[in-house]
């Protein structure tokens, strides 16, 4: 697979799960998928179960960036909620192998209040 190729899954897998359908997911996360995030599960069924009732299956998820390499893909985005309009910046890194995603890190950071970062964070 090329950074494009990773890239385009990604992305395609990402608007789906934004849009309320985690079925693409399936296919695309190995079955013995690893989690690096606390309070995350591994393996394929029990992250889809996780993150099928977490808080970001109910967000707003706003893309802003995709960074690619040969087995990297980096997403940013923002992740707002009626009751946090600020909400979270995340950065998701998916570890690509065969055309599935084998691994997960992520960085998860509150948005404060505009006054405390004039330049923005997205």
């Amino acid at each position: 697979m090329t950074a494009e190729q990773n890239k385009k899954l990604a992305v395609h897998a990402f608007q789906e799960f934004a849009a309320g359908n985690i079925t693409p997911l399936r296919p695309l996360l190995h079955e013995d998928f690893l989690e690096h995030s606390p309070g995350n599960p591994s393996g394929r069924d029990a992250f889809l179960d996780f993150i099928a009732t977490a808080p970001v299956a109910s967000a707003r998820l706003d893309l802003r960036r995709v960074i690619a390499d040969d087995t990297h893909v980096v997403m940013h985005y923002l992740m707002t909620t009626p009751d946090d309009p600020r909400g979270v910046a995340v950065t998701d890194i998916w570890r690509f192998e065969n055309n599935q995603i084998v691994e997960h890190w992520d960085v998860v950071q509150p948005v404060p209040d505009a006054a405390e970062i004039p330049n923005g964070m997205a």
